[in-house]
């Protein structure tokens, strides 16, 4: 039935994201509501939390912080924007990447037009938002009952919706984007620095009320202007239809591109945006002597320059950031501390217990930075996927050289970007520290900045291993439902109490609290041992497995 028309090809392909993404994400919400009746149990507690939310206005504007709605879109409102990680990579794979592989003209050998070719998948994709956007609604309003909110399925149902239309802007993006790119992964990319980006442009209204006309400039502003889950607050219908209007003028400029141009080929940009063209010598033409091909390893080096540099610069700078955000709210959380017992408890909760040190804060908020770390792990592990699934492997296993030296060569090119990736987050949390004069004990900081390797290298390596068996769409479906469940138990499972024999089925509970307590090395060598088994077992799935694309 689902090979009967494009459409349903391409929903059945994402069949497994659809569960994945919907239910972990919805789980996340049904967690966190459910949550509210022990951080809120008494009137202390509740005014600990409006004081707590207060300082972090920055991040998400905290309203009715005390009932289950206001409390759950305060903490986990803009965290549940990682769902657009999922559109943004279809956008840029349903033409571009079909056009890599060469999938698209045999599809348009059959008496399909371009533009019904184009529509179908643009449906899918809207389609797929949408059954996550049932299951996330079903998993809220079963949250929301079994705390007694005051929203409905009706609340539940336009939470889910105003999330959809928000993530599916970037997937339209990244389907405009796609049209002016080669690869399917340039424009991916540059959909994911935008996604940054807007985020970071959208708090500066919160930082400063008088740029909030640049924070007009991003969608998520016009997401944040509707928080459904506050029946007193309501939704904006006028920001939905903002997102709703993106989505429709960026996919039709996209699809107007494809039906016009030539296959594989790309839009040609204003002469005023080309870049300057330079003569080639013909030695210089044809990359024979480039250090990038001298191996397997030099090459996936080359391959994951770019993503790296980008890489580090989004984590790199948000470790900044928590450290100038420690820096100001330090005299503000410490007379909280003070006056509040609940807060103290909830700083233990995340990362400490001497709430009137600098690391206490500090640990709490680089709890995140072992999960973005992570994140640039799958996208390198569904790089190799990608590659076999598109027939980039075939020349290269045909050639004399063992398939153990192949995979391994381009594991180790992922695991030196990922060390990179970390000490340079390291050295540049170290400088902003010193800068801004937080006080941080030296060995723990490096601690806690090399702890993130084995983190990254166990995604990685898990990914390596799914692929012998599941091509890319399934591979980075399965790895983010991990990441989501990892957060879940370990970030929202404290909240609610779970005991410690659930959370040691989290990696992050292996990485604990460098920054405060120092590094656990037994449950390092834990995590490398896990990650060593799961590579061995991916190398020798590799090596007896077929290639098949």
């Amino acid at each position: 039935m689902f090979f009967r028309s494009v459409y349903l090809k391409s929903l059945r392909d994402a069949r497994i994201a659809i569960l994945g993404w919907g239910l972990g994400l919805g789980l996340l919400m049904y967690v966190v509501l459910i949550a509210i009746k022990q951080v809120v149990a008494t009137p202390a507690a509740r005014a600990a939390l409006a004081s707590l939310a207060g300082s972090f206005t920055w991040l998400a504007e905290p309203v009715s912080i005390e009932t289950p709605g206001g409390y759950a879109t305060w903490k986990y409102g803009p965290t549940v924007l990682i769902l657009a990680i999922w559109p943004l990579l279809i956008g840029s794979r349903m033409l571009r990447g079909e056009e890599e592989r060469g999938a698209l003209d045999v599809l348009l050998s059959l008496p399909k037009s371009r533009l019904s070719v184009a529509l179908q998948k643009v449906a899918a994709m809207w389609t797929a938002l949408l059954g996550m956007g049932v299951l996330i609604t079903l998993l809220v309003y079963a949250g929301g009952q079994a705390t007694n909110a005051t929203f409905g399925f009706g609340g539940s149902a336009l939470f889910s919706l105003n999330l959809i239309l928000a993530c599916g802007v970037f997937g339209s993006i990244s389907l405009f984007l796609s049209q002016f790119t080669q690869e399917r992964r340039t424009a991916s990319g540059a959909t994911g620095g935008l996604l940054v980006f807007f985020i970071l442009l959208d708090m500066l209204h919160r930082i400063n009320s008088n740029l909030e006309w640049l924070s007009r400039l991003s969608p998520v502003y016009y997401y944040n202007l509707s928080k459904p889950l506050i029946p007193s607050y309501g939704t904006n219908l006028g920001a939905l239809l903002v997102l709703a209007g993106i989505s429709v003028v960026l996919t039709t400029a996209a699809v107007v591109m494809f039906v016009t141009r030539d296959v594989a080929g790309v839009v040609s940009l204003p002469a005023f945006l080309r870049p300057p063209e330079r003569p080639v010598s013909p030695e210089r033409a044809l990359p024979a002597h480039a250090w990038s091909l001298r191996s397997v390893y030099t090459r996936g080096l080359a391959v994951l320059a770019g993503p790296t540099l980008w890489w580090t610069i989004g984590i790199a700078g948000f470790a900044a950031l928590m450290v100038v955000v420690v820096q100001q709210t330090e005299q503000k959380l410490i007379t909280l501390a003070e006056s509040s017992s609940f807060f103290k408890d909830f700083i233990t909760k995340l990362g400490g217990s001497d709430t009137y040190a600098n690391a206490t804060l500090m640990s709490s908020l680089f709890t995140f930075i072992p999960l973005l770390l992570m994140a640039f792990a799958i996208t390198g592990a569904s790089r190799w996927a990608s590659d076999e699934e598109d027939g980039q492997l075939d020349l290269i296993v045909a050639t004399p050289r063992p398939r153990t030296q192949v995979i391994l060569g381009r594991f180790a090119a992922l695991a030196t970007a990922t060390i990179v990736i970390a000490l340079l987050t390291l050295a540049v949390t170290a400088a902003t520290s010193a800068l801004t004069g937080i006080t941080l004990d030296t060995g723990n900081l490096v601690g806690a900045g090399l702890s993130l390797i084995p983190l990254a290298l166990l995604v990685s390596a898990i990914g390596y291993l799914l692929s012998g068996w599941v091509n890319t769409a399934i591979d980075t479906g399965l790895l983010s439902f991990l990441l989501v469940i990892w957060f879940v138990i370990t970030f929202v499972g404290q909240d609610i109490g779970w005991p410690s024999g659930i959370q040691r089925f989290s990696a992050f509970y292996y990485y604990g609290t460098p920054i405060l307590n120092g590094v656990s090395f037994g449950n390092l060598l834990f995590i490398l041992v896990l990650g060593a088994v799961a590579l061995i077992l991916a190398t020798i799935r590799f090596a007896q497995k077929d290639i098949v694309h």
